[in-house]
């Protein structure tokens, strides 16, 4: 059996998930506290990369004895979160922790996960809000939004999005099925919401700089289609920052839209 945690992070002063030899990443601290938790080295598999400065509200990992398949310990799963936190800084945190079959892979098994991008639209910036939420200081309308609505409806399906991949990439299959994107406004925060399938590199905070333009009235909602079409990552908007992206949901379990599963 593997254990299976839910954790969250916030990614400010991490130079993403996946361990590098001359920099503090998530997965070090939780490879760390593992060890003094069970009592030897682990290996942590986590369900995707992120980038430096991106948070997680929802992170799945599985934890698995170095060197051996299958990790025995004789903690109670109920107790690991508890034990975990208690080597962890303050901004990780276990959730929870349950087992999973050897064959469960946290990555390879997922079927969707669905991030979120946070802008604060307030009329001046948020000095406790820089390194959580992008600042756009025009102002945005209910008409705004409605448009950005329009466009961010143009994602939706099975597309190659070959033109808001990071250019340098080297992935080759660039089709990924979007099952939902749009953005809603609650107060001075304007949130940006999409799942899909898989995600390219970047792909999702150059969709949101690409809405911000569209916020902004700098493009239309058929824009949109036409940067799709043209697989060129000179057609699409800017990079919007890091520290306004957080993976929001990881699930195993297909997507289910209203009226039933897309497909």
């Amino acid at each position: 059996m593997k254990v299976f945690l839910k954790i969250s992070f916030l990614g400010t002063r991490y130079c993403g998930y996946q361990v590098q030899d001359n920099a503090v990443t998530v997965q070090q601290m939780l490879n760390e506290a593992a060890e003094k938790v069970f009592g030897f080295p682990c290996d942590i598999v986590g369900c995707s990369r992120t980038d430096s400065g991106v948070h997680a509200e929802e992170f799945c990992v599985c934890v698995t004895k170095r060197r051996e398949s299958e990790l025995v310990t004789s903690i109670p799963v109920s107790k690991i979160p508890v034990a975990m936190n208690c080597f962890l800084p303050d901004d990780i945190s276990v959730l929870e922790a349950s087992l999973v079959p050897e064959e469960f892979h946290a990555r390879y098994d997922v079927k969707y996960k669905e991030y979120v991008y946070r802008i604060w639209n307030g009329r001046v910036k948020n000095p406790f809000l820089a390194d959580r939420m992008m600042f756009l200081p025009n102002m945005i309308s209910d008409e705004d939004l409605a448009r950005a609505n329009e466009a961010a409806d143009r994602f939706v399906g099975r597309q190659d999005f070959r033109s808001f991949m990071a250019s340098g990439s080297k992935i080759t299959d660039t089709v990924r099925t979007v099952y939902h994107a749009s953005l809603s406004r609650e107060g001075d925060v304007i949130t940006f919401r999409v799942a899909a399938d898989g995600f390219l590199y970047n792909m999702v905070r150059i969709m949101a700089g690409t809405l911000v333009e569209v916020l902004q009235g700098r493009r239309t909602p058929d824009d949109i289609s036409a940067v799709i079409a043209s697989g060129d990552r000179r057609q699409a908007g800017s990079t919007a920052p890091a520290h306004g992206l957080y993976l929001h949901r990881v699930s195993y379990e297909a997507y289910q839209a209203i009226g039933g599963e897309i497909q």
